[in-house]
């Protein structure tokens, strides 16, 4: 049962470096902060845009939505350091495994709640801080 329950168990890379957050290209544009590559950033995490930017919105206190060129528009002035410390934030709660610190996660939802379920090492926790 042992051997079976090895060969059934994912490999997962132990190092650390596997995930490197990119940096977020912002740029002003009036009285507004457009986050040009929001959408490939969102691809990167794997995670739902517009979950993303409501962290975003939350974090940084302001209003933000989404244009027609998938990016993200906040209002205010940010610079890139404030996106990314906002982003890294995120990637805390939402991406990292808080058991083993790798990416491969998924947000699920149990009675209203949101649980961060890792592939990797299968630990489960709450994303409410």
């Amino acid at each position: 049962m042992l051997d079976r329950g090895i060969e059934q168990t994912p490999d997962i890379e132990a190092q650390s470096e596997r995930f490197d957050l990119p940096d977020p290209e912002v740029r002003q544009e009036g009285h507004a902060t457009v986050f040009e590559n929001f959408r490939s950033v969102c691809q990167y995490l794997d995670r739902d845009p517009e979950h993303v930017l409501k962290f975003l919105q939350d974090e940084v206190g302001t209003s933000a939505h989404i244009d027609e060129s998938d990016r993200a528009r906040l209002t205010g002035e940010f610079g890139t350091r404030r996106v990314r410390e906002a982003l890294e934030a995120y990637s805390e709660r939402y991406v990292l495994c808080s058991e083993c610190g790798l990416p491969d996660t998924e947000i699920q939802r149990e009675q209203g709640a949101e649980i961060l379920q890792c592939d990797a090492c299968g630990a489960r926790s709450s994303t409410s801080s």
